[in-house]
């Protein structure tokens, strides 16, 4: 069994988690510029054996795709023609950027390390997979 590998895409950044080969445990793996994100998955599959990638949807609360869909819908056709052989799941990501910062709070992290929006989208990826896991 392979992994799974969740995105949280954006305009910037691209937080990515993984599960570990079993996929039971969701794991932050890094965030890297949106811009860059091909070349690393192609690197990351070309290494690691991955079952499916999981693309967070985004909606608005009445379940109508966001703004922010329009830039993800390019993305998710280069990534079909890049990785034809992939599956691609998409999750609701609705409120993982407020459950991220709140996981931090709870963790205790100082407010200076609070800003540090990589970490958001990454721990973000990883609330999008666990959510995937938990659904599926």
């Amino acid at each position: 069994m392979g992994r799974i590998l969740a995105l949280d895409h954006g305009k910037k950044r691209t937080g990515i988690a993984v599960t570990d080969e079993l996929q039971l445990i969701a794991s932050g793996l890094t965030t890297v510029r949106t811009h860059d994100l091909i070349i690393f998955l192609k690197k990351y599959l070309n290494d690691e054996d991955v079952d499916c990638i999981v693309v967070g949807e985004p909606k608005q609360m009445n379940n109508t795709p966001s703004e922010s869909e329009a830039l993800i819908k390019p993305f998710l056709k280069q990534l079909s023609k890049t990785f034809p052989e992939m599956p691609i799941e998409r999750q609701d990501e609705r409120f993982t950027s407020k459950m991220a910062f709140q996981t931090m709070i709870d963790s205790g992290l100082k407010k200076k390390q609070r800003r540090d929006k990589a970490l958001v989208d990454e721990i973000s990826a990883t609330i999008i997979l666990q959510a995937y896991l938990n659904r599926k």
